[in-house]
């Protein structure tokens, strides 16, 4: 028995609740993971965990023997992280939770300079727009636009999303063009609603130093980014985008930027992951190549720090 794989195994069973996860987690057969905790029981001769048919829980021996793990493991990815050639070359799965628009228009074009540079790192991409359970999911990181939620991660801004307005030319050629706030009025947007708090978003422009909400009329309202897009540039409305977003649309002509002498508030954009005294070398890559990237994108770069 590998003692330390035992160890990552037995901690992560912990805190997922569950054999099944953390297999699919780590690729692992969910009977290995469980022939693995069996065979550590019996080397430190205690039942560490309870089970049911319906669930997995520490028991009181268990508990006190993870947090013993938990330090132990620690040491050992400090002790690895200080070698040089495991911060050069960085190996591993990486698991990154983000929305799908967020990875067609960032993370995707540029993965192959990823690759690049870390050619034994292997990317594994969860879209969903939604809160997740680091642990429970088995995810290392999540990048998402907003203000984060109060939580337990660590939220690292990487980008400041500049947010424009904008409709196809058919819909501006059909309603005109809205040249004041006011006009808006007359007008009709595709709106976005949250998949998160069932919210829909109204538009937001500074005036004065003020945040003005505009609420727009539609006849249409979705909770996907690429289906908000995509819906606007076939005439159905007018939105109201991150601009890195819709850039190569507006560069092609499918989409209009209107209002053009108004600001609208920026979106923080983040990553996040869970407190870890020590990051793996390739979490640590991976953070360091998108706030990268990010900040080479001119509607993404944080101007105010």
């Amino acid at each position: 028995m590998d003692r330390f794989e035992a160890m990552e195994i037995f901690t992560r069973v912990v805190e997922a609740n569950s054999f099944t996860k953390v297999s699919e987690s780590l690729d692992l057969p969910r009977a290995k993971v469980s022939r693995t905790i069996q065979a550590l029981e019996e080397h430190v001769g205690v039942r560490l965990l309870n089970r049911s048919t319906r669930q997995v829980s520490v028991t009181e021996d268990g508990a006190l023997f993870y947090e013993r793990c938990v330090r132990i493991l620690a040491e050992v990815t400090d002790a690895e992280s200080s070698l040089s050639n495991k911060r050069e070359h960085p190996s591993g799965t990486i698991r990154v939770d983000t929305s799908g628009t967020l990875a067609r228009a960032l993370l995707l074009p540029a993965l192959d300079d990823f690759y690049r540079q870390y050619p034994e790192i292997d990317v594994r991409l969860g879209l969903a727009d939604r809160n997740i359970d680091l642990i429970q999911d088995g995810v290392d990181c999540v990048i998402r636009m907003g203000t984060p939620e109060e939580s337990s991660l660590v939220a690292r801004r990487i980008g400041d999303a500049r947010i424009v307005t904008c409709a196809s030319p058919a819909y501006l050629e059909k309603f005109g063009t809205p040249t004041t706030l006011d006009e808006l009025s007359e007008h009709h947007a595709v709106n976005y609603v949250s998949a998160r708090s069932g919210k829909t978003f109204p538009f937001e422009y500074e005036v004065d130093g003020e945040i003005v909400k505009v609420p727009m009329k539609s006849v249409l309202a979705v909770n996907d980014g690429s289906v908000y897009i995509g819906a606007a540039a076939l005439g159905h409305g007018i939105i109201q985008p991150s601009r890195f977003m819709v850039a190569d649309l507006i560069a092609q002509g499918a989409l209009r930027e209107i209002l053009t002498t108004y600001t609208s508030p920026g979106t923080p954009l983040s990553i996040l992951y869970a407190h870890r005294r020590n990051l793996s070398s390739r979490l640590r890559a991976f953070t360091e190549w998108v706030t990268e990237l990010a900040q080479n994108n001119p509607d993404l770069r944080i101007t105010d720090v």
